[in-house]
């Protein structure tokens, strides 16, 4: 049995109060339609709510004429062809089929280049219509097949995964912001070991929401990220390398190797942000206050078939003697997430930072050191080497405390605690010629040009 289109159904569907009846009184069929055209209709395949009357009759008497089957969509007879001459069609082809990876612009280009065509006469679209009915109009598959399979890490823990999903746009401290969901989950258990909302997806909301999984389920093994350049960023390779957590970059336009993840976010689309109430969410700190309740609350204590129908969270527990503690690292956790930037100590012992100077130990003028900081609030801590050994603390520059502040000079002190076997005496720098000494030379000109006995002074005789 042949199928009915959809287009038909929903213009049936609109024709129902006019199908419906045998007989019409004098201008009660004008009437009708009038009226069916002042309804809104969810119109397939259009942004239109209104159809228009010569629409609605048009249709009236085509299913008068054929049935169902002629409020079907007719194609066009000279549908997929195309107009232009044979030779710039198989100009066309050949471009193609040279380089698959070819563009239309540059397909383009190439005939104009050529003298196929004349500049700016060969649209687009007509070369896309004859690269279509080629069956060329996509790039051909020149790699095989990628075999995906189903896994599972063993033991919960061992293998987390890291994404970012677009949310939506709310008014957020009086400013409509778009805002974003940073989420970590285990792979074993499908715990969401953190997650948060956030204004950006660069590496310090990353960061912060893996510092904050790590505090709450521990370390894992293995980190799997998205190939962005957030996630490229040096500080998140340097906090994985201290943690002895293996980062694992995924490939690009590879999105099934997160499909844990990837579903996930269909659940906080489905069930979270359709309940959300927007008003309700003034800042981004109630926003996350909703999703972190949703998360424990519903998403934590609901049974999932993968998981044998335990829940996430209960799933999550029964490995809870094989996790990695940070007990190893708890002292120095902070430590290891601020942020490291070299900077050269400038000739009064400051270094700049946000705009604004900062006072380290006098002693490290001139030098190369890194500024340690905290990345979220931007505040400069201590400064280092670059070997982690700790040089001194950084302060905000006072120049008005400087004004009555006592200078040491450091030169001096250093150069009394020298000893005379360590002090090397240089050369004795060797005079200038006063054949080549300009100085000597002027003066040996203005002294002659003074004497008595030059021929100037003797004709003024």
């Amino acid at each position: 049995m042949k199928a009915i289109h959809p287009i038909a159904l929903f213009r049936l569907s609109v024709l129902g109060p006019l199908a419906s009846r045998e007989y019409f009184e004098r201008g009660k069929l004008k009437a009708m339609i009038s009226e069916l055209a002042q309804q809104r209709y969810d119109i397939p395949n259009s942004r239109q709510s209104y159809l228009s009357e010569k629409t609605i009759e048009a249709w009236y008497y085509r299913w008068l004429k054929g049935g169902i089957d002629a409020l079907a969509p007719k194609t066009r007879s000279d549908s997929g062809s195309s107009k232009l001459p044979d030779y710039i069609q198989s100009a066309i082809v050949s471009c193609k089929r040279e380089n698959p990876k070819r563009s239309i612009d540059t397909i383009k280009i190439q005939l104009e280049r050529q003298g196929v065509v004349q500049p700016n006469t060969l649209s687009r679209s007509s070369i896309y219509r004859v690269l279509q009915r080629q069956g060329l109009s996509r790039p051909t598959q020149t790699q095989a097949c990628i075999e995906r399979r189903s896994f599972e890490a063993a033991e919960a823990g061992h293998t987390w995964y890291g994404d970012v999903m677009h949310g939506p746009t709310l008014e957020l401290d009086g400013k409509k912001r778009k805002v974003y969901l940073v989420a970590l989950m285990d792979d074993a258990s499908r715990l969401v070991t953190h997650c948060a909302f956030c204004h950006g997806e660069t590496a310090l909301e990353i960061e912060g929401v893996l510092k904050q999984a790590i505090l709450k389920r521990g370390l894992c093994h293995r980190l799997v990220i998205d190939n962005g350049s957030a996630y490229r960023s040096h500080s998140l390779q340097g906090i994985c390398a201290r943690l002895q957590i293996r980062l694992i970059y995924c490939k690009p336009y590879e999105p099934e190797g997160k499909g844990k993840l990837e579903r996930f976010f269909r659940v906080v689309r489905q069930q979270f942000l359709s309940e959300l109430d927007p008003n309700q969410c003034p800042t981004l700190t109630a926003l996350n206050a909703r999703v972190w309740a949703w998360i424990e609350g519903v998403y934590h204590q609901r049974p999932h078939s993968s998981l044998n129908g335990l829940s996430p969270l209960m799933r999550f527990q029964r490995d809870l003697g094989k996790l990695r503690t940070i007990t190893r690292h708890a002292g120095q956790l902070d430590e290891i997430f601020y942020h490291r930037e070299k900077r050269k100590v400038r000739k009064d012992g400051t270094i700049s930072f946000e705009g604004n100077y900062y006072e380290v130990p006098y002693d490290l003028a001139r030098q190369s050191v890194f500024l340690v900081f905290e990345p979220h609030q931007k505040q400069p801590l201590y400064v280092e080497r670059h070997d982690g050994e700790y040089l001194g603390a950084v302060t905000a520059l006072d120049r008005l405390a400087n004004h009555h502040r006592k200078r040491v000079r450091t030169s001096e002190q250093k150069e009394s605690t020298v000893t005379p076997a360590t002090t090397s005496t240089p050369p004795p720098r060797p005079a200038p010629s006063p054949q080549n000494n300009i100085v000597e030379q002027a003066l040996a000109r203005q002294t002659q040009a003074l004497s008595p006995s030059h021929p100037m002074k003797k004709r003024k005789k």
